[in-house]
């Protein structure tokens, strides 16, 4: 005991928890914090730096630049006394709205093999024709494909092995 009374130092009595009490351990050099809580906080230090920022650009008027930067909002749970950031682009919030309704599609029923109609799932084969088949179905003299094959072969070939002619000599 004398020996840390004339150096100053003093010996930790245990390892000590992270101060938000998730159940990993802290260090001097985090915060009292385990390192995914410290991530967090600069984190949401760094958010709330560009939220000043972009609220000044935007009450300003004055944007350094013409791109569309995401705003971000900051949302705040009363009950709970958390704040959460999140980034909303107001240019691309109306564009969302509209690309989603185009985009819905109705939902599909369970994908069925064109010539018996017997459900497949995932163990469906797409045939070149672009038509989806069970396993009986799925070779195109049994579904009667209007996909021409030969054309097909020849065209791939000619593809891969284009003509080769050599340039006539001169004669002497």
């Amino acid at each position: 005991m004398e020996s840390s009374k004339e150096t100053g130092c003093q010996a930790r009595e245990g390892p000590i928890l992270c101060v938000n009490n998730c159940g990993f351990f802290g260090s001097a050099a985090t915060m009292n914090m385990c390192s995914k809580c410290h991530k967090d906080m600069i984190l949401k230090q760094e958010q709330a730096k560009l939220a000043a920022a972009s609220f000044d650009n935007i009450v300003n008027g004055s944007s350094s630049s013409n791109d569309k930067e995401p705003v971000v909002a900051a949302v705040i749970d009363v009950q709970t006394g958390s704040a959460e950031l999140k980034a909303v682009s107001i240019e691309a919030s109306a564009d969302l709205a509209s690309a989603q309704s185009s985009e819905m599609k109705p939902k599909e029923g369970p994908s069925r093999c064109n010539t018996c109609r017997k459900r497949v799932g995932l163990t469906g084969f797409n045939c070149k024709c672009g038509n989806l088949f069970c396993a009986v179905h799925r070779y195109s003299d049994k579904h009667d494909c209007p996909f021409d094959y030969k054309n097909a072969g020849r065209d791939a070939i000619a593809k891969a092995n284009p003509v080769v002619v050599a340039e006539k000599l001169n004669k002497i």
